[in-house]
């Protein structure tokens, strides 16, 4: 019973670590968007 335990806990450190990791780990500084040109409505066709 105990070792069931063990890998469900083991299992749930990994998915936190990993959820953390793809959002923390390359976090770049944010910029300011870039201002788009408005687009003409004669191309929307």
């Amino acid at each position: 019973m105990w070792l069931l335990l063990l890998e469900a806990g083991i299992a749930m450190f990994l998915l936190i670590f990993i959820v953390w990791w793809t959002m923390f780990a390359g976090r770049k500084p944010e910029r300011p968007a870039a201002k788009r040109p408005p687009e003409d409505d004669d191309r929307k066709a």
